[in-house]
């Protein structure tokens, strides 16, 4: 049966189930009752969907609250232990895979590194290396926690670089920056029999899966638009102009900042990726005079930089220029400025000066975001955004400020994210429940394979094919 506006009966209840799936998992729990007006469906049409939810076991009664003169109603939620996704992130030092229920409880983790000590991340992956980390990570964390594969809704998986969907190889990944000239990840992956089927991978740009986890769950939430900044080895980044709908991935780290400048990882030169990227960082400061730890891998020398930079407390700056004494403990300090008088650890010139340099490259690039998308919200999140923006995002503020358009500079907030360093393990994560959602809760069916037109037995009949 088709209804008028060319939805079918089945279409209309699958949106409803949608409908109802949603509130109840972003604003749940919610009584029968509320969720009429939170979906705009008729009491008739959520007391039917509620009914085939609870006999699915997709919902569950949650206690009841009192209503206003008559019997207490009861409250619903979606019930975590319905099924399972999986998030994987494909960083640029590691691989990192987590398996949640559906409330987002992390039930198993799993992380591989991606290189050695010492040795430059950028170094083409073999391919096969990242795609056996994946499909042991899988087969780990469900072990770990008692999972079996079938209840899994997906597997999401975030990725650097530019993505591509293909109907005859999946998802197609274009990784210039760590040798990846359109590897067919999807395809790889369910070439190694891990899963069934009938289990969905995700894959998706690892910023883009960055800002759907804030957006939904983190400090996006209640935004119409947001900027969502990656910061690691490299820079990337997410446009979201619609809080309900996907974002759009961005190669903002390639937006040239120098003419003629550094030769960036991606072969061009002056990208803001090659003064800003977390590698690029460590090189500069390598070429400044600065030692990172000998062995060290880069999260670890670029605590060694910022520690060079701001001193712990005890001896040099505070985050505000103040340099501090040494106290004893009764809170005084110790000497009177003679030999026992305040320790000071200064700063190192050459880390203090390349910070300062590259807040200023950061702002003139958030500055170019606002102006090109005027968004509501910049959000830095990644590893290296998240240690760095602890520490300067004020200067890098002052310097987006100076040069963004004063308008839209004025209604854009520059913050860090909310998810720490799961947020693209999240984001990806959600990207198979965000699917199941839209099918009304219901898992993906094999579909038939359709007969090719008419038109391809003539064709390869003259051609020979």
């Amino acid at each position: 049966m088709e209804a008028r506006s060319g939805r079918t009966v089945r279409d209309l209840r699958r949106e409803n189930r949608t409908a109802v799936l949603r509130r109840l998992y972003f604003d749940g729990p919610l009584s029968r009752f509320a969720l009429g007006p939170a979906t705009g469906l008729s009491s008739g049409s959520v007391s039917n969907v509620v009914a085939e939810l609870l006999a699915e076991g997709l919902v569950e009664e949650a206690g009841s609250v009192d209503s206003a003169g008559g019997r207490p109603r009861t409250l619903l939620r979606i019930s975590a232990g319905s099924g399972c996704m999986i998030g994987v992130d494909v960083g640029e030092t590691r691989i990192r895979v987590e398996l949640f229920d559906l409330a987002l409880t992390e039930l198993a983790r799993v992380e591989r590194p991606l290189a050695a000590a010492g040795t430059r991340p950028h170094d083409p992956y073999e391919v096969s290396v990242v795609v056996g980390h994946i499909r042991e990570g899988i087969a780990e964390v469900l072990a770990t926690a008692g999972v079996p594969a079938d209840r899994l809704l997906g597997v999401g998986i975030g990725v650097p670089g530019i993505v591509e969907h293909t109907a005859q190889h999946g998802t197609v990944v274009h990784g210039q920056t760590i040798g990846w000239d359109a590897v067919p990840l999807e395809r790889l992956l369910r070439d190694t029999g891990a899963l069934p089927a009938e289990v969905p991978y995700r894959i998706d740009n690892g910023a883009k899966t960055l800002g759907q986890a804030e957006m939904w769950f983190g400090a996006g939430r209640g935004a119409d638009s947001a900027v969502f900044v990656l910061f690691g080895s490299g820079v990337g980044a997410c446009v979201v102009t619609d809080d309900t709908g996907p974002g759009r991935a961005v190669e903002w780290g390639h937006l040239t900042v120098q003419v003629r400048g550094r030769r960036c990882r991606c072969g061009a030169r002056g990208c803001l990726e090659a003064y800003a990227g977390a590698e690029a960082l460590l090189e500069r400061w390598r070429e400044a005079g600065g030692n990172p730890p000998a062995g060290a891998d880069q999260e670890a020398a670029l605590a060694a930089l910022l520690a060079a930079a701001y001193p712990a407390s005890g001896g040099g700056p505070e985050p505000d220029g103040r340099t501090a004494d040494r106290r004893g403990a009764d809170g005084r300090a110790t000497g009177d400025g003679a030999a026992d008088g305040p320790v000071a650890v200064a700063p190192e010139a050459a880390a203090t000066a390349l910070l300062e340099e590259t807040a200023e490259y950061l702002g003139a690039g958030l500055a170019d975001l606002i102006n090109l998308f005027q968004p509501d919200r910049i959000l830095v999140g990644g590893w290296a955004g998240l240690q760095l923006g602890a520490r300067f995002l004020d200067r890098v503020k002052e310097h987006a400020t100076a040069n963004a358009l004063r308008y839209p500079a004025s209604r854009a907030s520059i913050g860090l994210g909310a998810l720490g360093p799961d947020a693209v393990t999240i984001g990806a994560a959600i990207q198979p429940l965000a699917d199941f959602f839209a099918r009304g809760g219901r898992r993906p069916a094999a579909l038939p394979e359709a007969p090719a037109p008419d038109w391809q037995s003539a064709v390869r009949g003259r051609t020979g094919g």
